[in-house]
Parts: structure tokens; sequence; C-alpha cells
């Protein structure tokens, strides 16, 4: 259930064009359905813009297949993140609309009604090491309805191929910036634009890194201003700030003509 439904129903019951007790019956798993291994939060969107994204690591698929029904079931938007191989081979035959990305070990069932996308949220990557979690936030932020760019591959140790993307960092509401090793780009994306940045460290490195303690505290004493770090390969979580981010400034300016126009609909 999320907020258009919600009205919809509403106003059903306003208009005399359903009646209560078919509202009630559409209402009764609300806010949740209680699985037994799983209380699925199908009220979340409604409060929070946003529906429940599913965990996948250490469930089961049969118990990844029940949660993603039961939000199929109430018209939601499906994301599940960190899947295995077996979960996503059952949620490919249960939903085949459905689309698997075996890179980011993510699965997508968009919601029949969901918007297009709008504003421009930015992915960028030091290396190609580095993609499975910058394609977590890509389709995360996706899925919150943003319109994603992504630049891979652009590190700090040939710093000219981030520098011929420049203009295409200006132009976005937020940044995501990806990096294994020394952690170094987020502070030097964030010298370039006027934009939040958030810094995603990374495993990706070799034995002094410290499967990604040595990128995380870089990012942490970034000397870039407006940087802000989430935890190592949390690919979900800087995606979701940046479509939120992405999400109040098409909101706060939906048709602005000054300057760069930064939420259109495309």
């Amino acid at each position: 259930m999320n907020r258009q439904r919600l009205l919809a129903l509403l106003e059903g019951v306003r208009d005399g064009t359903l009646s209560p007790e078919d509202a009630i019956a559409q209402l009764r798993s609300l806010p949740f359905q209680d699985l037994g291994h799983s209380k699925v939060d199908l009220h979340r969107e409604v409060r929070t813009g946003a529906p429940e994204v599913v965990f996948g690591q250490n469930k089961t698929p049969a118990q990844i297949l029940e949660i993603v029904s039961a939000l199929e079931q109430a018209g939601q938007q499906v994301l599940v993140t960190r899947i295995s191989a077996d979960a996503a081979a059952a949620l490919q035959a249960g939903f085949p609309k459905g689309a698997y990305h075996e890179t980011a070990r993510v699965f997508r069932l968009e919601a029949a009604d969901a918007p297009p996308p709008q504003g421009l949220v930015g992915i960028v990557s030091a290396g190609t090491s580095d993609i499975p979690v910058a394609e977590e936030a890509a389709l995360t932020a996706e899925s919150l309805g943003a319109r994603v760019q992504r630049i891979f591959d652009v590190g700090v140790a040939g710093i000219h191929r981030l520098l011929a993307y420049t203009t295409d960092l200006q132009r976005a509401n937020a940044l995501v910036v990806v990096a294994g090793m020394e952690g170094a780009l987020p502070s030097v994306v964030a010298g370039l634009v006027d934009i939040p940045v958030i810094a995603v460290p990374t495993s990706v490195g070799y034995g002094a890194h410290l499967g990604g303690l040595a990128p995380l505290l870089a990012m942490l004493n970034s000397c870039g201003s407006g940087v802000s770090v989430v935890n190592i390969d949390n690919g979900f979580g800087a995606g979701y700030t940046a479509a939120l981010i992405n999400r109040l400034v098409c909101a706060d300016r939906p048709t602005d003509t000054n300057g760069p126009i930064r939420c259109p609909s495309q």
C-alpha cells in the first residue's frame, strides 16, 4: 500500500464506488502481514515514501519467496538485496516479470503504477572491482524513483578519467562515490561539485587495507566538505540516501528554470 493507492481507496469510499466493507478487505493486512518467520511491513511506503526492502542474506529461498509474494500482492515495488544464487533462481521462476542483477546480487520487481524516474543521482566507482557495490547503490536509487547515471572506473590512479566527467557530476542532485584501496576518490569529487557526496568504502584492497577499514577511516577524515560516509560495502544505504536527497530537490524545485534544471522526468 502506498500513498496513491490509499488515497484512491479513501476517495472510492467517499464517492460510493467502493463499499466500506471492500475497503476493509483491502486494508486487512495493514500495517503488517505476519508470515511467522517475518513480519512484512506493508504500511512503510505510506509512512516513509518507500516500501520495505528485503535483505536477502541468511534468509532461505522459501522465506524470500513468501516475503516477495506478500509485497507483490500488496502492489509494492520489490527490491531484494544480497541474495544467493539459489534464491535468485527461485525468484526468477516465481516472478518472471522481475529482474535479477547478478553483479549487485539484487532482484527488482517494479510496481505496475511506478512513476517515471526523476532528477539525477550519479553513481561513481573508483575501479571496476568496486562495481558490485556501486551497482547495488544504483539499483537502489532507481527503485526509489531516481534517474541514475553510472560513471565507473574513474579512480585517482588516472585522475584525467574523472575530470572528463566533471560536467556530468555537477548536473546531479546527489553523488554516491564508491572506492576501495586508500579511499581517496570522494574527497576529490567533493572538490568539484556543490552537491552532497555520499562515500562508500569497499572491502577491495590489499593487506593493510584491512577489509575496508583503511578507506572507511580515510573517508571519515576527508578534507572535502559535504562528504558523508556509510559503512563498508553499504551500497544500499548510500543509494537510498541519495534517492531521498534527489526526491527532496525535485519536490522543492519541480519547475526550476534558474540554472541547471535538475528535476525533469526523463
